[in-house]
């Protein structure tokens, strides 16, 4: 979706009959399949020798070649990285998956969840006493997975350009989990982050980087890190003579901070909370879910989702001064398969 938004031209080969294995079937609704936009769809059978080749054709005037099965699997099927290269030595062969083309795990069956608990990553989620829970699909699926990939196949494409050799991209969400916790390990690293959760600030432990609970049932999050920031926090909070907030790393005062900051925000409904911390340097926002993010005044003005209800939808990111991303259409399965072939047969 990401290479279709910005220009590229992207063939999706999708299977003639539905998936019996399918954990949800994606294709139920098209309309809300936008993971699919703007790509052009050919329904093929890739044990069929026939549709193998016509694969091979298509890789003889592609640039990419993006596949997500199991390691070796497209071996078995004819279509792996030699016999494509031989087809087209400049192609960058992009392998998507959980574990890696190497490893122990390799070969065995996973999902966002496990990959972001083996890395590392879900242990500092949640809050003190609470099961880790991730946000769904984002800091696997997508930043550990498929933002990297982006980042593979872009770069081997410069070198293709530059050298005329093409090469395979091993992208496992596990390494690019891991890859992503940079700046997370860095500042544990220095001592500011361990492994109990509740003792340190990223761990829910302070009262100036936390959610809290407002009176509607809401929720508001701050993360006044730097002290002008927290300053501005507490005063506009009401607790600039309180000796509980005077010091902000003060560990020993963090919990009666934080009970105070926690009565102070349940008296009020987000919406209030809004009014007094909104548009100040307080570090704050409040908890959205999707339809209420879509309405909120700086989400509109960026114009980061378009459709309405239930198709809400993302649009592309990050923006840019000259060429503009396009949202293209969500197309039926196997709805260009005519056409895509006839190309071939010219």
């Amino acid at each position: 979706m990401i290479l279709a938004d910005f220009g590229a031209e992207v063939i999706l080969i999708e299977r003639k009959t539905a998936n019996p294995n399918a954990g949800i079937d994606l294709d139920s609704n098209k309309d809300a399949s936008f993971f699919k936009r703007g790509k052009k769809s050919i329904a093929l059978d890739l044990k069929n020798p026939d549709d193998v080749e016509t694969v091979l054709k298509l890789v003889e005037q592609s640039d990419v070649l993006i596949e997500g099965f199991r390691p070796g699997i497209t071996e078995k099927l004819g279509l792996g990285p030699e016999v494509c290269h031989q087809r087209n030595p400049k192609l960058v062969y992009g392998r998507m998956t959980g574990w890696g083309q190497t490893g122990p795990l390799a070969k065995n069956a996973g999902h966002d969840i496990n990959y972001v608990s083996i890395t590392g990553a879900l242990h500092y989620g949640g809050l003190p006493d609470d099961a880790p829970y991730p946000t769904p699909t984002l800091v696997g699926d997508i930043g550990g997975g498929t933002l990297p990939l982006v980042i593979g196949i872009t770069s081997a494409l410069l070198y293709a350009q530059n050298t005329g050799q093409g090469q395979v991209i091993d992208a496992a969400i596990c390494d690019g989990t891991i890859y992503s916790m940079g700046l997370l390990t860095s500042i544990r690293a220095q001592g500011l982050l361990r492994e109990e959760k509740g003792q340190d600030f990223f761990g829910a432990g302070s009262h100036w980087c936390n959610t809290y609970q407002c009176a509607d049932g809401k929720y508001v999050s701050v993360q006044a890190l730097e002290p002008n920031f927290y300053k501005e926090l507490v005063t506009l909070c009401g607790f600039a003579d309180d000796d509980d907030f005077a010091q902000q790393n003060n560990k020993k005062l963090w919990p009666q901070a934080r009970a105070k900051m926690a009565a102070f925000f349940a008296s009020k409904t987000q919406a209030q909370c809004n009014d007094i911390l909104e548009g100040t340097d307080a570090c704050y926002a409040p908890v959205l879910s999707i339809p209420e993010a879509a309405e909120h005044e700086h989400i509109k003005a960026r114009g980061c989702y378009t459709g309405e209800g239930q198709y809400l939808q993302p649009t592309p990111a990050p923006k840019f001064s000259v060429s503009q991303p396009c949202i293209g259409e969500i197309p039926n399965v196997g709805q260009h398969t005519a056409e895509i072939l006839n190309s071939l047969n010219k």
